[in-house]
């Protein structure tokens, strides 16, 4: 099994660790992720940044592509080498800031919203420029986001249901600040709880910059993993940034 580099940090990631992929992996969605990514991977070897679970890092690996993740939460690591062939991933525990591993890659990726858990634009810079030097030439990095605009008009969302199961998210943003916060409402087995989880929104034309400055740039940008177009009606974005 490879060996994980004790590089622990702080996060609400341990608090969602036993029930993101319950409440989190919706077919439809990952599938359309792993397609979409597989696509532009080439021929590998690619990096997932936030690897969590292996939500989408174990489909890719199925389709035969050379998986490596970082991720800051040892709690979601675990649940990944609980799965099967996810002690065949390599994974670097640490700050995906940091890009904290070696080697280059055909495609550096973040999926499921996760490069908002950055806490500031100095991270994010950061991740940008690591993730860089982290790609062959012609090689890409693939961030998926919300709109800071579509994220102030939205109302609550129901995130998993069922029997005995409701969990709702409704976000607040501190625009002051450039954050939003969401607070998750569990209900389940007659008992509730409430998880608040903050992130660090920017905006598609700052991120463009951040690739600009860190040697990239924008390839193409979707309305989502599906490919669709992305419009002024747009919740969502899926950003490929290239090396040249």
């Amino acid at each position: 099994m490879p060996s994980d580099t004790a590089r622990p940090s702080p996060g609400y990631a341990a608090d969602f660790a036993d029930d993101y992929d319950r409440w989190f992996g919706k077919p439809g969605i990952t599938g359309a992720t792993v397609d979409a990514l597989a696509a532009l991977a080439g021929h590998g070897p690619v990096l997932e940044l936030g690897v969590g679970t292996g939500r989408v890092a174990l489909p890719l690996r199925a389709r035969g592509l050379a998986v490596h993740g970082v991720d800051g939460s040892e709690a979601m690591v675990r649940r990944l080498r609980a799965k099967p062939g996810g002690d065949e991933i390599p994974v670097t525990v640490g700050d995906f800031a940091e890009v904290p591993v070696d080697g280059s890659f055909s495609l550096v990726y973040l999926a499921g919203g996760t490069f908002a858990e950055l806490p500031d634009q100095a991270a994010q810079v950061r991740c940008f420029g690591n993730a860089a030097a982290r790609l062959a030439p012609g090689g890409l990095f693939v961030l998926d986001a919300h709109v800071p605009e579509a994220l102030a008009a939205a109302g609550p969302e129901i995130v998993a249901e069922g029997e005995d199961l409701l969990v709702l998210c409704h976000r607040r943003l501190d625009t002051a600040a450039q954050r939003y916060h969401s607070h998750y409402v569990v209900h389940e087995g007659g008992a509730t709880r409430h998880l608040r989880v903050t992130f660090r929104y920017a905006g598609h034309g700052e991120l463009d910059l951040m690739a600009a400055q860190a040697g990239l740039r924008l390839k193409e940008r979707w309305g989502g993993w599906t490919g669709a177009p992305f419009t002024g009606d747009s919740a969502y974005h899926v950003s490929v940034y290239e090396r040249p």
